[in-house]
């Protein structure tokens, strides 16, 4: 049969594959079922999920931008020196600030 190696931080293990056969109990001898309301959350919403949370950090995403991007125009509007030139004027700016938190 096929060799398998499995290794960890400190162990390492050789399995030996002797048959393609799926025992019936399969589920139950590595841990998992399928009757876990993970399983069943996952099967019926991930997709969703998914959608919601790629959504979501694009919201994020964006807002941070404008927001930076709003933070350093009020600086240049105060007459500071723009951050290309080496100005660190947008460091004392709180819109800069929430928009790099966000």
């Amino acid at each position: 049969g096929s060799l398998i190696t499995l290794s960890c931080l400190s162990h390492r293990a050789v399995c030996q594959v002797i048959s393609g056969d799926v025992p019936a109990d399969s589920a139950q001898d590595n841990g998992t079922s399928d009757n876990s309301w993970i399983t069943r959350l996952e099967s019926n919403y991930g997709f969703y999920i998914g959608l919601g949370l790629a959504v979501f950090s694009s919201f994020l995403i964006g807002s941070s931008v404008i927001l930076k991007k709003k933070g350093l125009l009020r600086l240049v509007e105060k007459g500071g020196t723009r951050a290309g030139d080496g100005g660190h004027g947008y460091l004392k700016d709180w819109l800069w600030w929430a928009g790099l938190l966000t």
